[in-house]
């Protein structure tokens, strides 16, 4: 079942994002996300991509269901970024797609009354097109700021691009994600629930770092 309050601070993440640690990436993963279930994040969105993400679709689905467990014991939405068949094996919450990867009414169709969906959108046009699809559960819009994080991000799309597609009559919910920080998160307040990467597996002191976020996005 989608809860809109689920939005309003998602962490997202894979093995990869832990690259600039000495050790194990994926104990560090687990690890960063039991902590961040423990300071209250309200949606975790399994990510791996990348040359430095698992290749092996058996350790992959491995580590999403012991991402998963974590996120039931902590009554967490779990949710799967791009790949539809493995969140429909893993009975996940939901799952996110790009505008790149499948085809949205195949995911629609494969996905409908089992798992909520997630889109990503770049342009008006795309969040235009996407609000009358009743199964998509929210938008993800983005990058807002430059980000590290993804090697194949889009352009820098801006609060502007929040601002245009509130104001264009779309209602479903929003997430922003793209270079947000505990320095910015504040100017995206008004407009959306975020998705953060680096600002919580980069941080010093990662709950401070989730409670500043999550002190920010209280008027959500």
């Amino acid at each position: 079942m989608f809860d809109a309050n689920g939005l309003k601070l998602m962490f997202v993440a894979g093995s990869q994002d832990f690259y600039h640690i000495k050790g194990d990436r994926i104990n560090a993963l687990l690890d960063t996300l039991k902590l961040a279930l423990q300071s209250k994040i309200t949606a975790f969105q399994f990510r791996q991509k990348g040359d430095l993400a698992l290749q092996d679709p058996t350790q992959i689905k491995q580590l999403a269901l012991e991402c998963q467990k974590l996120c039931k014991k902590y009554g967490v939405p779990f949710i799967v970024n791009d790949e539809v068949q493995l969140a429909l094996e893993l009975k996940a919450d939901g799952v996110h797609v790009g505008q790149e990867d499948m085809a949205i009414e195949k995911v629609i169709a494969l996905c409908k009354k089992r798992l909520f969906i997630g889109l990503s959108v770049n342009t008006l046009e795309q969040a235009l097109k996407a609000r009358h699809l009743d199964n998509i559960a929210y938008l993800g819009v983005g990058p807002i700021f430059p980000t590290p994080s993804k090697k194949d991000a889009k352009q820098v799309v801006g609060i502007e691009l929040l601002k245009k597609i509130q104001d264009s009559g779309v209602k479903k919910p929003l997430v922003a994600i793209g270079g947000i920080t505990t320095d910015n998160a504040s100017k995206i307040q008004k407009f959306s629930g975020i998705a953060v990467i680096s600002a919580i597996t980069q941080a010093k002191d990662k709950s401070l770092a989730i409670e500043t976020l999550l002190k920010m996005r209280e008027k959500f």
